[in-house]
């Protein structure tokens, strides 16, 4: 089934600034055709009475709605794209705004009401709110009339800069999301800092300097994700992960993955095991002089260092003191929204495009991300920008969203085969990876894991599924803590700012609960930052503290250049 993709939905609105909002106000029937050859694509179909159930209540509402019309009431407009006052100003611009959501509403009950089994269901659902998403009247400056006044107000204005900002983005084939002039990596963001004391084809290897005047002895090793890039763990002195973590006296190291070109075109994932995670491991422990060092991945970068570690493990080689994985897969039944791209047909098509070489380019891999959140990642900047003629403002995170990543096309094709679709790194054995089979049992280290309650990428509840998947025979080595928010702003919650709060459970007994519906009804809530949990995990598995290393590096590993590094300033466009 094909699903609608919001980036290329906005690059055809950029050919005209007209909507066909009337036929939002066609009869339920009508209404329907978006999702009828949908559903005649997928051979499903809505049972007859839940269908004449929907176009009942449709008619009623709609009815109230034309005879509230009649009335001049003005119609309810519960959502804040229309919450601006010149959405009810004119009585006509708030029937059609209250018209959009009646319908919208409806389509989105009969995507719901579908007959089909939960993966299709999932397809259909996303696919539906796309086009629902797409037509909303906000996004068109024929029935938008806070750009309308703006247009009048501005004298036109407005509308020149719209058009100016839409000819730039076309340039750059995407949407501005901020202002990126106002950031620069290693000037404002990726600050902490540092010496690179390792680099090789695959990654450089930063070491950060201490700030305090004992260090636990295990330093600490952060693999981030390689689908973005780490300055996520170090927008900003006051929201840095590494700042953090480097203040709480802790030696930390950083891989920073390299944006791949073609020369990498081939690179697998075993190679990003082999020559990545484990090579940064050894590295490591080489600088510290310790056999074991606390490690944490985040999101992939948890998959690729848990996978490395039990590759260490089924080699004699126990590395790690801890594993901290931050809204981190490692059972993928339940892939949250980004279920809905993966699918045999898919995979295949991948792997006959790029499993053998190339790359995938990082604009793909952010469109696809963009196509999860569009009212907020895709409409809100085509109103802002293009509508209202404004200049987006600066914002870190949203620059270094931009900020994308190319993948090798066989590493990429792998990862989605093996994790995503066939689900197989949970299974003991099942996967080899570097010459070794993988079992996560065997991976002897006491393990923090954190997921994030709203996470769309990451659900919680599959996060919290590497419970029984890691240590699976020491009920108390493992300890699991839910944090607020959503996949980034989870994980992105400073201890200093005492924002949101976070969960823990931390019930005594040999056992531990099995699901985690179970973990959540025995969980207490507590207000701010889980960074502080986080912190003291690494102290208990820090080892002694010890004096500061003076310099970074080794004889044999020696700074190279000043972090954060090469690597991290190559941009995928």
């Amino acid at each position: 089934m094909n699903m609608p993709d919001p980036n290329a939905m906005a690059t055809a609105w950029m050919s005209q600034f007209t909507n066909p909002w009337q036929s939002w106000l066609k009869l339920p029937e009508q209404s329907a055709n978006p999702l009828s050859g949908m559903l005649k694509e997928a051979g499903v179909a809505i049972k007859p009475d839940a269908l004449e159930a929907l176009k009942a209540d449709y008619m009623n509402k709609a009815h109230a709605l034309w005879q509230d019309f009649i009335a001049s009431r003005k119609p309810a407009l519960p959502d804040r794209r229309f919450s601006s006052p010149e959405w009810q100003s004119n009585p006509l611009t708030a029937y059609h705004a209250a018209s959009y959501l009646l319908n919208a509403e409806f389509l989105t009950a009969l995507a719901e009401a579908v007959d089909a089994e939960p993966r299709q269901h999932q397809k259909i659902r996303f696919a539906v709110q796309q086009m629902v998403d797409a037509m909303s009247p906000a996004n068109f400056l024929a029935t938008n009339p806070e750009a309308q006044q703006k247009l009048i107000d501005t004298k036109g204005e407005s509308l020149a800069k719209g058009m100016a900002n839409m000819l730039a983005d076309m340039q750059k084939g995407r949407i501005s999301q901020s202002d990126e002039s106002a950031f620069e990596v290693g000037r404002n963001v990726a600050t902490t800092p540092g010496q690179v004391v390792f680099e090789n084809d695959l990654f450089q290897l930063v070491q950060y300097d201490p700030v305090t005047p004992k260090v636990h002895e295990r330093p600490l090793l952060i693999v981030p994700p390689c689908i973005n890039k780490f300055y996520i763990l170090d927008l900003q002195p006051e929201n840095s992960v590494v700042r953090y973590a480097v203040e709480q006296g802790n030696t930390v190291l950083l891989m920073s993955w390299r944006n791949p070109d073609k020369s990498l075109g081939k690179t697998t994932w075993d190679d990003y095991v082999e020559h990545g995670a484990i090579k940064a491991i050894e590295v490591t422990r080489a600088i510290s002089g310790k056999d074991k060092i606390n490690t944490l991945g985040f999101c992939v970068g948890g998959t690729i260092v848990a996978t490395a570690l039990a590759v260490l493990a089924a080699r004699g080689d126990q590395a790690a003191s801890s594993v901290t994985l931050l809204t981190t897969l490692l059972d993928f039944s339940d892939n949250g929204v980004l279920d809905v791209f993966v699918d045999h047909a898919q995979v295949a098509l991948r792997e006959q495009q790029l499993g053998k070489g190339g790359l995938m380019p990082g604009r793909d891999l952010a469109t696809t991300f963009s196509a999860l959140r569009p009212n907020d990642l895709v409409w809100n900047y085509v109103q802002s920008n293009y509508l209202k003629g404004n200049e987006p403002p600066p914002f870190d995170l949203l620059y270094w969203n931009a900020d994308s990543t190319n993948l090798p096309g066989p590493m990429f094709c792998w990862y989605l085969r093996n994790m995503y679709l066939e689900n197989n790194l949970r299974e003991a054995g099942k996967l080899s990876v570097a010459g070794h089979p993988v079992h996560l049992a065997d991976i002897d280290a006491p393990a923090f894991l954190f997921g994030s309650k709203e996470d769309h990428i990451v659900p919680w509840t599959a996060a919290f599924e590497s419970m029984s998947l890691l240590n699976p025979k020491k009920p108390k080595a493992n300890k699991f803590v839910l944090g607020a928010s959503g996949h980034i702003a989870g994980v992105i919650n400073p201890a200093s700012k005492g924002k949101r709060s976070y969960w823990v459970n931390d019930a005594s007994g040999r056992s531990r609960p099995k699901t985690a519906g179970e973990w959540f009804d025995g969980a207490t809530e507590n207000k701010g930052s889980w960074w502080g949990e986080w912190a003291q995990f690494l102290a208990d598995n820090g080892g002694k503290d010890i004096a500061a290393p003076k310099k970074p590096g080794n004889a044999e590993y020696t700074p190279i250049e000043p972090a954060p590094g090469r690597y991290v300033r190559v941009r995928a466009d």
